[in-house]
């Protein structure tokens, strides 16, 4: 399998665009097969970003002009306030050689490019001016000054450019060699310390000149720099959510949540342990690990648009205590009979969205979706940046090749204003709205909104208004380094929508091809479950993930209140843990007054019963179903395969994020239930997970 390494120099040639569109092409092709080089590829990007922003701040010096004895030859020289501005950068494009470190210098974790953009300049500004005087009177002839100004002069106008559209050759090449650099420092492979504290820098041979007053061949001098403070490479989001512990059914008899069959955090974590980096554990959603597997649940029958599959055995990471696995399993429904679907597809474009895992991905994405749309389906696309703009109005899928065209036209650049993209995109499926319908907009993004509206409270107010108008919402998330997790979730919870990852050309077909209904067809919303636990049987319970699920009891009840959605033929499976009561005894409360008296239920064996509540995809009032649960007393060694399956992934998930729940379980007690548990293996899924443990395991130890 070809590769590439992620320390070659093409990667960083590659992410400021110098190579030419064959090298373009052979760079991609083996960025594909290889997930290390592709997180040095988002590192390098992060790195220019911040110095984008550390130049783009940067005023042109205000100097007054001197008299310049070489300004009659016209079109050739360039004046010494522009010189001096110009040597500045030069000097920046110094960075390309460094000489090795003695000592490593700490990883980077955080600051801005700063000190460097504030040094380079100022340490150059000191002796210029005397270089100048030199080279004017002996260094070299009128010729070679009047060649060299004129270089320096196309140099600043590329640079002038540079700065205000980001877009030059002057100013991407100074990025080019700076990152290289910086990136080498900061990961302790280039750079001298130098007795000041800071580090030693060769000048290129240009530099050299115009420092020196003469050429050098060799030796050329060192530029002392200011120690670099750490680079923050990695500015992914992930909401904080911490563990719900162990709950009294004494206190709490009924537990209610919202369901997730949103698969985001899988692919997301698979993408961090393919690039041999353990996950944060905030990006580790149990209930997501779950979700993403299919299991071998009992089809609902008749009009009832989902079914449940309950079971209960040892939970194999704490023996003393059950684990209660349920699972609901939505209708099933044929591609021909699908309603027509009205999509539109709402793309950033932006320039965070130029790397092969981003808007290349998407384009793949989209063509194997237009692939399996029914030709009275109808397919939009609206692009956003600095601004929204409609690439492609409202077009019926049997005219593909238009369709396509418009997809193979999408290019990156510019900054993220989401928010005009998120108002066209809604304008657009509500003039195309489809009754009785699909009418669904999927947002592909890495979620890095910088331009309007784009704090989290703001955009998830105007998702939900937008929800009200019967079109739904699907999030596509793409990328790594700058990547918004919390805040596709967001969008995609209050959107009536869900939320999926794509790492690969894999991953797209499984969500856009092999679960197209799922992804696009919403059979029920607004869907809740509450389990009531038996005092007689149950002491205390917790429920594993859906942190950011959890309801209040009275909200099971309330109509008003917005839960998830689950789409034709989904899984949705929760698991808890579960303290079973000795003897039968429940003891009262510790911290209630009034609860004297212990409670006398032996012989019973339900353990619970799981309440579901649902709404039609246009219905405005819930309707309810219950399936109670007995404890036979199996023992994990009898469970299903599913079952086992489901907890090893739960336990994956409880050791990516050491939770204190986690009990005995080690990697190799993890991969044993999952090779216990991977019986029938559509698609590969749980082989490739099993490959998944081998890596966190040894990234672990």
């Amino acid at each position: 399998m070809n590769t590439i390494s992620p320390d070659d120099p093409r990667l960083t040639a590659y992410v400021l665009g110098e190579l030419d569109e064959t090298e373009r092409a052979d760079v991609e092709a083996l960025l594909q097969n290889s997930p290390a080089a592709q997180a040095a590829v988002e590192e390098i990007r992060a790195t220019a970003v911040q110095l984008e922003a550390a130049l783009g701040e940067e005023p042109l010096p205000e100097v007054s002009a001197p008299k310049d004895p070489y300004r009659e030859k016209p079109g050739k020289l360039l004046s010494f306030p522009k010189l001096y501005f110009v040597v500045g950068t030069l000097a920046a494009a110094c960075f390309a050689v460094v000489v090795v470190l003695h000592e490593p210098v700490q990883k980077p974790v955080a600051k801005e490019y700063e000190t460097f953009a504030v040094a380079l300049p100022a340490a150059i500004d000191a002796s210029v001016s005397d270089a100048d005087q030199s080279a004017s009177s002996a260094a070299m002839a009128e010729t070679d000054i009047a060649d060299q100004a004129f270089d320096v002069q196309q140099m600043m106008s590329l640079k002038r450019e540079a700065l205000m559209a980001q877009e030059k050759a002057a100013r991407q090449h100074v990025l080019m060699e700076e990152t290289r650099a910086l990136r080498a420092i900061n990961t302790g492979k280039s750079g001298a310390p130098v007795a000041s504290g800071g580090y030693a820098v060769p000048l290129s041979a240009k530099a050299a000149f115009h420092v020196t007053g003469s050429w050098i061949d060799g030796g050329r001098p060192l530029l002392a720099l200011p120690a670099p403070q750490p680079l923050n490479f990695n500015t992914e989001n992930y909401a904080h959510t911490p563990e719900t512990g162990f709950i009294r059914v004494a206190d709490q008899p009924l537990s209610t949540f919202s369901v997730d069959v949103d698969t985001a955090s899988y692919a997301n974590v698979r993408r961090f342990l393919n690039a041999d980096r353990l996950p944060p554990p905030d990006a580790v959603r149990i209930e997501e690990l779950l979700n993403y597997f299919p299991y071998h649940y009992v089809q609902p029958t008749g009009m009832t648009p989902f079914a449940a599959t309950l079971e209960v055995a040892n939970a194999p990471w704490a023996p003393e205590h059950r684990l209660v696995r349920i699972g609901l399993k939505g209708r099933e429904i044929a591609t021909a009979a699908r309603p027509p679907a009205n999509l539109v597809f709402l793309i950033d474009v932006s320039g965070s969205m130029n790397t092969p895992n981003r808007l290349p991905l998407v384009k793949e994405a989209m063509r194997l979706l237009v692939e399996r749309l029914r030709p009275d389906d109808r397919v939009a696309i609206v692009t956003y940046a600095g601004n929204a703009g409609l690439a492609l109005p409202s077009t019926p899928a049997r005219k593909a090749s238009e369709i396509l065209a418009a997809v193979d036209a999408l290019q990156a650049s510019g900054s993220t204003n989401g928010e005009m993209g998120i108002q066209l995109a809604y304008d657009i499926a509500k003039a195309n709205l489809v009754a009785d319908g699909i009418n669904r907009v999927i947002l592909c993004t890495d979620g890095d909104f910088n331009v309007g509206v784009s704090d989290d409270g703001s955009l998830t107010r105007l998702i939900e208004e937008k929800a009200k108008s019967g079109v739904f919402l699907s999030v596509l998330g793409f990328g790594m380094g700058n990547y918004q997790d919390a805040k596709l979730e967001l969008l995609a919870d209050r959107g009536n929508g869900n939320y999926g990852y794509i790492d690969s050309k894999r991953e797209a077909e499984k969500l856009l091809v092999e679960q197209i209904n799922g992804t696009l067809v919403t059979i029920a919303k607004d869907v809740k479950l509450q389990v009531e636990f038996n005092p007689a049987t149950v002491q205390r319970y917790r429920l594993i993930g859906y942190e950011n699920r959890r309801l209040q009891k009275e909200d099971f009840v309330n109509d008003q209140v917005d839960a998830g959605e689950i789409g034709a033929g989904h899984t949705v499976t929760a698991l808890y843990e579960i303290v079973p009561t000795k003897g039968g005894i429940l003891a009262p409360a510790d911290d209630l007054k009034y609860q004297k008296v212990a409670i006398d239920l032996t012989g019973s064996r339900e353990l619970l019963t799981v309440k579901v509540r649902y709404k039609g995809p246009g219905g405005d009032t819930s309707q309810l179903l219950e399936f109670p649960l007995a404890d036979d007393g199996a023992t994990f060694a009898t469970a299903s395969t599913d079952f086992k399956f489901a907890a090893s992934v739960t336990g994956f998930g409880m050791l990516l994020r050491n939770s204190q729940f986690k009990g005995t379980a080690t990697w190799s007690d993890v991969q044993s239930w999952a090779e216990a548990g991977r019986g029938g293996d559509a698609g590969g899924y749980r082989d490739e997970f099993i490959r998944l443990i081998g890596k966190a395991r040894q990234l672990s130890e």
